[in-house]
């Protein structure tokens, strides 16, 4: 499945996924005003969806979904979350549901076969929650990861693993030290890469990836160097106050090894001064030329 993902970055020249984190309000007016109960909003949620996938399909490899967004509108907006990774998939792009999911054993397994397997009834297989990557949280250890691994496997498919995120407050844990001078997210890297030494692809990343955040370059650099097969998924550029250049690490000499997501920066370009008068569609297409030009420049200055 990386290997995939890598192709579709190559073929648009653009390492952004865009993260359909849709909150009720980023919807244009005209949208919102006729909203009066979740079933509303879930249809609104649809309709703003599929305009924007539509619109960037054409220079975007990724979109990434965050459940939280969707849940909080119960089975209706479970539905727009099922219909948003559907029309992403139908639409060509690599899609990575962000539900942070994990447990151990057969309750581990059960979540793995609704985002990456198929669930069974009746001799009848089918996907509950099309998508490709999933988000997953490793701090149960390999127990909890191993129904994942063999679900990436067996359907070709792949999780990013909670490693250094985006938050402020990330380091309270996971920049503790051991005795032996090891940081939990090094350890946790460490792990990460060995889980995915099985599914190495063409390129040289495996199906493993890593959820490393924008927001701390130091962590990153220290990240790539030991976890040289991992592809990581990288939160906090834009609103989260990450930029092109601290996340530049997080790549190889040929530009390769990660994907930047963007949310707020795209669902809400057009509310900021900068894409002012275009409405939502235009300006969340120009916000994603220009944050591919911004990560295309970083990169070259990198090499330099």
């Amino acid at each position: 499945m990386t290997d995939i993902l890598i192709e579709k970055i190559l073929k648009t020249s653009n390492p952004t996924c865009v993260g359909l984190d849709t909150a009720f309000e980023y919807l244009p007016e005209n949208m919102r005003k006729f909203c009066r109960n979740f079933s509303d909003v879930g249809k609104a949620f649809i309709d703003y969806n599929v305009s924007l996938i539509d619109k960037l399909k054409d220079v975007i490899p990724a979109v990434k979904v965050q459940a939280a967004y969707y849940e909080m509108y119960g089975p209706y907006g479970a539905a727009a979350y099922f219909a948003t990774l559907r029309e992403a998939k139908k639409a060509g792009l690599v899609v990575i549901a962000d539900a942070k999911r994990n447990d151990i054993g057969s309750t581990a397994a059960c979540y793995s076969k609704a985002y990456l397997g198929e669930t069974e009834v009746n001799g009848v297989s089918e996907p509950a929650f099309p998508s490709d990557y999933l988000t997953v949280n490793g701090y149960l250890g390999s127990d909890g990861i191993e129904p994942f691994l063999a679900d990436c496997k067996r359907c070709d498919k792949g999780i990013f693993v909670l490693v250094k995120t985006s938050n402020p407050s990330s380091g309270q844990f996971q920049n503790r030290r051991f005795a032996s001078g090891e940081t939990l997210y090094e350890a946790m890297g460490a792990l990460v890469e060995e889980w995915g030494s099985a599914s190495v692809g063409k390129y040289g990343y495996s199906d493993v990836g890593a959820v490393v955040g924008a927001t701390h370059p130091e962590e990153a650099a220290i990240l790539r160097e030991l976890m040289p097969h991992t592809f990581f998924l990288i939160p906090g550029y834009g609103a989260q106050g990450g930029k092109a250049d601290d996340l530049a690490v997080c790549f190889d000499a040929r530009g390769l090894g990660g994907i930047v997501n963007n949310s707020r920066g795209i669902l809400c370009a057009n509310k900021s001064e900068k894409y002012k008068g275009m409405n939502y569609l235009d300006a969340a297409r120009a916000a994603v030329l220009d944050m591919r030009e911004d990560i295309a420049l970083s990169l070259s200055r990198r090499k330099i």
